[in-house]
């Protein structure tokens, strides 16, 4: 879709949508009448389910670097479910799951999580409630967001602009090998302290080694990391062994947190099991959307773990977090890369580093259509790194 195509659609859906908020009721007919996909800067894709009542469902059902084929992926669901009842949103979420008959992996995920955001989004837009009042209501008035920081400079801005929670990534010079020097472990442990320092014990950092460290020098850097408390390590090593992650789990009084790559309700069981992590990171738009992560989070209270949604995405992926983050009782903290502005009509707001709930119905958010229209379009690659000496493939 182009720039023209969306202003178009977008302008013809408005006055059926207004007029649609209050005009369902629940023994209604309501229908889907056609799936709608467009790549947005700088690499997400949107989604908008559109309806026979004017009412429009919004999600992100995207892989990162993959959000072509996702393109390709809901165009082949959308044959089951223009014409269906969109409130059905459990029993679609298991339609397109299991007739899949090749189940879970990050593209189904990933494509299904993004059109239960939008399913939950139409339902609450035609009950007239935010989508957690359809979950028991809100277990919280506010909810936490941290933000990314490298520096101590990034972190003193972002303190200015209202974040007290942040999240970097290990210091290094060059890419991680196998087995690292004492060098390249205390230079990380020294660049984290400043970053400590900057931000002084009140503040919250959380640190992301992104599963490209081998377990034998997470263990090294760990260690180091200690003495400046971060408030978790985020995939200490690869999620493939939850073995080798309970085993890091063993060795630190930090929490360690994973989930960004594990799938479903199913991924999440051996984590738990095998007390891998104390913090589950399930990401709305690959885990299952808003459905799965709810159960995510009810198996994880049941062991005493916190749920902090992972989201380097857009802003209908936040929407998404926030309205489960309001709904559980387990919620720590919600990734966000962007709060909406140049995306949303009415973009997120951080005070004290709380977003306040919204009470807008469904998601609470409506796209700005001139403003998105100046982002469609986009090619974004996954980053291919190699070894600086031998040109061996590394992990980023």
């Amino acid at each position: 879709m182009n720039r023209r195509d969306f202003l178009e659609t977008a302008a013809a859906a408005l006055p059926a949508q207004a007029a649609a908020q209050d005009a369902v009721r629940p023994r209604e007919r309501l229908r889907i009448t056609r799936l709608e996909t467009f790549l947005v800067k700088p690499r997400w894709l949107f989604l908008k389910v559109h309806t026979d009542a004017g009412i429009i469902g919004l999600g992100e059902p995207v892989l990162e670097g993959r959000a072509v084929t996702c393109q390709a992926a809901v165009r082949e669901i959308e044959p089951y479910l223009v014409g269906k009842d969109p409130r059905q949103v459990a029993h679609h979420w298991q339609a397109i799951y299991r007739h899949a008959f090749y189940r879970g992996g990050p593209l189904l995920t990933s494509v299904l999580s993004g059109i239960d955001m939008a399913l939950w989004d139409i339902k609450g837009k035609a009950l007239g409630v935010p989508v957690y009042e359809l979950f028991g209501g809100p277990t919280r008035r506010k909810v936490r967001v941290y933000a990314h920081a490298r520096t101590p400079t990034e972190i003193r801005r972002r303190l200015a602009q209202g974040f007290t929670a942040f999240k970097t990534g290990p210091a290094s010079k060059r890419l991680g090998r196998y087995i690292e020097t004492p060098r390249q472990v205390r230079y990380a442990a020294e660049k984290f302290a400043e970053l400590r320092q900057a931000a002084g014990d009140d503040v919250d950092i959380g640190i992301d080694f992104h599963g490209a460290i081998s377990p034998a020098t997470a263990k090294l850097l760990i260690k180091a990391l200690e003495p400046y408390s971060p408030m978790f390590v985020e995939e200490p090593c690869q999620c493939q062994n939850h073995d080798i992650m309970a085993e890091i789990a063993r060795g630190t009084h930090l929490p360690i947190a994973t989930g960004e790559r594990v799938f479903t309700k199913w991924g999440f069981r051996e984590v738990l099991e095998k007390k891998a992590a104390t913090i589950l990171q399930p990401d709305l738009c690959h885990a299952g959307g808003i459905t799965e992560c709810r159960l995510i989070a009810g198996m994880a209270e049941a062991y005493y773990a916190a749920i902090a949604p992972h989201n380097p995405l857009g802003p209908i992926s936040l929407a998404a977090g926030i309205q489960l983050a309001a709904s559980i009782p387990n919620f720590l903290c919600q990734e966000q890369v962007s709060l909406g502005e140049g995306y949303l009509k009415r973009p997120f707001v951080v005070k004290n580093g709380y977003i306040d709930i919204p009470t807008a119905p469904g998601l609470g958010i409506e796209l700005d259509a001139a403003a998105v229209a100046r982002q469609v379009g986009h090619d974004w690659r996954n980053r291919e790194t190699y070894d600086e000496d031998d040109g061996s493939v590394v992990d980023w």
